[in-house]
């Protein structure tokens, strides 16, 4: 199986904000990601930078307010 992993890049850093995603979704509310044994999270004003499909990680870029939780 391959799940990917999430990272939130801000000022060169990155901070990995969840592994072993199983879906991906950009709403209307922000980036919504699942996985399978946990609620989604939103990520509002958040953008897709990259996807590195070797590495199995999405980079997201953008200024965010605090996760939630659907």
């Amino acid at each position: 199986m391959c799940q990917i992993r999430v990272v939130l890049e801000e000022d060169g850093k990155q901070t990995t904000v969840m592994e072993q995603v199983t879906g991906l979704e950009v709403a209307r509310d922000g980036v919504r990601l699942s996985t399978f044994f946990e609620a989604p999270l939103i990520l509002p004003a958040v953008r897709i930078s990259r996807i590195d499909f070797l590495a199995g990680t999405v980079v997201l870029t953008g200024e965010h307010a605090d996760a939630t939780t659907s």
